[in-house]
């Protein structure tokens, strides 16, 4: 079985089961949007910000830990984080061209340093705030926040993969169910979006 034909399987089993309903309401606080609009919505940020969005696009962290990571970390290219909202460990790799995007703005010891204190990382809410401030700009349906990126990247994995409990690894999830909602982050965006 190929991966669009997996892909597509779980497609038409959540539809089947009609799962959108509040509870899916309740964890789809993010929507996907395609790779295309993605770039138009990066290239309306600030520099900083757009760069973080893309390093959780390529290794599928959550916005708080991509803001955390240390210019020590990044100039490795791979080591290993331990997500905030969990306590889970995982490896990730950043690609070369990324991760010489990341150093040539990096701080001293942030790599995504705050705009007044190089102290301080930059803060999850200025991702947001400016995200939000390029879809509205763009008029979208869709609402999308640093967490879409997220989604974005377990899109893609289930793609590239065309298996859930791979993407669930990736994603470091307890829970099948919620990879999926993940993973089929496209066809739930595109049902909410047509009802």
């Amino acid at each position: 079985m190929t991966g669009d034909d997996y892909y597509n399987q779980w497609v038409d089993w959540w539809e089947y089961f009609s799962f959108h309903d509040w509870r899916m309401d309740a964890i789809m606080q993010s929507d996907y949007i395609s790779p295309d609009m993605m770039e138009h919505v990066l290239a309306a940020l600030m520099p900083a910000n757009a760069l973080a969005i893309r390093v959780s696009m390529e290794t599928g962290l959550r916005i708080g830990d991509v803001l955390e990571i240390k210019t020590a970390e990044a100039q490795k290219g791979r080591w290993t984080v331990r997500e905030g909202k969990t306590g889970k460990t995982r490896r990730v790799r950043l690609s070369k061209a990324l991760q010489a995007d990341v150093l040539r703005q990096s701080g001293h010891i942030w790599a995504f340093p705050g705009r007044s204190d190089g102290r301080c990382h930059r803060t999850r809410q200025a991702v947001y705030k400016d995200i939000r401030r390029a879809a509205e700009a763009f008029r979208l349906r869709e609402h999308i926040s640093p967490h879409t990126a997220r989604k974005m990247y377990a899109v893609a994995s289930l793609r590239r993969y065309g298996d859930v409990k791979k993407v669930q690894q990736l994603l470091n999830h307890d829970n099948e169910a919620v990879t999926m909602i993940y993973a089929l982050a496209d066809a739930l965006t595109a049902r909410r979006l047509a009802r």
